[in-house]
């Protein structure tokens, strides 16, 4: 389909010149003589770009333009103008026009402003949908209820400026709420730099948050930009916050406090302009209690607090999430795309996972990487992930009898007899549910301890 194009002005041989200029030209062109009848074919065609005239009766162009970028932001807009019109048109380019046409109008000028104009919707459209694919990629996957509060928070906190600390075990995706809630940002258009404060050296740290200049540090021939600077306008992540050393703390917080900084060795005073988000997988609070985390430091950073549940805590999101990594891993062909059995899957669902998240998918990487076949089924899983059975053939435990309570007596000779019968059926769970008339998951929860 070839661009379509409107052309709102009062003045009927400039809609006609123009409609056969630009129909020559390939395009597809719509005509309207005041800025309501533009309106209201912008709702019922939506063209891919308008030219619009300031000088109307009725609702003049600026009072057009306000209202086609409130209702349709991702239309281009070119302004007509005559001459001693140009405040005016500046003024409309700073409310969202492309760019703006002087009368008498030059019909090579317009095309190639008409062509650039598309050009840059085109740019702005990838733009769009890359963005949407980012942000698809790094949002928190699951539909429990942990996991739709966390979705909540992070909703709430996102759109503003306020410093975020992240709190949850390793593997649960604490840098991936981090990202979500860059993308759902206003400071999305900048960096996101992250700083792990885990693998940079005590001796270096300095010089990657703040920077140095030439000579500061031994062995270095140039000027270094630290991470601060770098930021600019965007947002920094300090992962692994808590194993920062009260030296470098002490540094952070006054540059937080003033939000200022210099390089090392550097007389030039920088501003700090980034958002913060903190995350940890210790608590702080402990740290804190112990002597290793600076008090004043954490509230610094604790403006809006973020807990990222672990998986074991989450587990109706393990089918969606094994899901999610089987597709990631999948070759183009969908057809030869793998999936669990149904008792493979119930057993990683009772599995406790204790790496969380990273655990899951590099297991189901693994999966999908060594199992020949398209279903993967519980002979494929690794030994770990299965409930641990000691194969014993003596007879029913004599100190089963030492238990005082009938209770607590029927649940251990319970889970003996399920072990007894999982030998008997070599360890298949199915054919052992099937055997003594229960269903799977109850032979999980007793295994498990549930």
């Amino acid at each position: 389909m070839f661009p379509s194009i409107l052309i709102v002005d009062d003045n009927p041989s400039i809609l006609q010149s123009l409609k056969g200029l630009l129909a020559d030209e390939g395009f597809e062109v719509i005509t309207a003589s005041n800025g309501y009848e533009g309106l209201k074919i912008i709702d019922k065609e939506s063209p891919d770009l308008v030219l619009l005239d300031i000088w109307m009766p009725g609702i003049d162009g600026i009072e057009t333009l306000i209202q086609i970028k409130k209702d349709n932001p991702y239309i281009q807009v070119i302004i007509i103008t005559g001459h001693g019109n140009i405040e005016t048109a500046v003024k409309a380019i700073k409310m969202g026009a492309y760019d703006l046409i002087e009368k008498p109008l030059s019909i090579d000028k317009i095309i190639v402003t008409i062509n650039n104009a598309l050009n840059f919707r085109r740019l702005e459209e990838e733009n769009r949908y890359l963005r949407k694919k980012t942000i698809e990629k790094n949002s928190v996957t699951g539909n429990s209820a942990p996991i739709l509060e966390l979705k909540k928070k992070i909703a709430a906190v996102a759109p503003t400026d306020a410093w975020v600390l992240i709190t949850g075990e390793n593997g649960t995706g604490k840098e991936l709420v981090a990202r979500t809630i860059f993308q759902l940002s206003p400071r999305v258009d900048g960096p996101f730099i992250t700083v792990d404060c885990v693998t940079i050296p005590e001796e270096l740290m300095e010089s990657e948050l703040f920077g140095h200049e030439k000579g500061a540090i031994a062995g270095t021939t140039s000027k270094k930009v630290g991470k601060f600077e770098l930021a600019g306008n965007g947002t920094i992540f300090l992962d692994n916050i808590g194993e920062m050393s009260l030296k470098t703390q002490a540094k952070i917080l006054r540059a937080l406090q003033e939000k200022k900084f210099q390089r090392l060795n550097g007389n030039r005073i920088l501003d700090i302009n980034a958002r913060f988000i903190a995350a940890s997988n210790k608590s702080l609070e402990k740290e804190i209690e112990k002597g290793s985390f600076r008090e004043d430091l954490y509230h610094r950073l604790n403006v809006v607090p973020i807990e990222v549940p672990p998986l074991r805590n989450r587990k109706d999101d393990i089918p969606v999430l094994i899901d999610t990594f089987l597709a990631e891993c999948s070759p183009q062909n969908k057809n030869e795309m793998k999936a669990l059995s149904p008792d493979a899957l119930e057993l990683l669902c009772n599995y406790s996972w204790p790496g969380n998240v990273r655990e899951l998918k590099n297991l189901i990487n693994q999966l999908a990487i060594m199992t020949e076949n398209n279903i993967i089924d519980v002979s494929d899983i690794p030994d770990q992930y299965k409930p641990v059975v000691e194969d014993k053939n003596e007879s029913l435990r004599s100190d089963l009898f030492i238990i005082d309570r009938l209770k607590d007596a029927k649940k251990a000779f319970e889970k003996e007899f399920i072990k007894r019968k999982l030998f008997e059926n070599e360890k298949n769970i199915s054919k052992t549910a099937k055997k003594i008339d229960v269903g799977r998951s109850y032979i999980y929860k007793k295994l498990n301890g549930l």
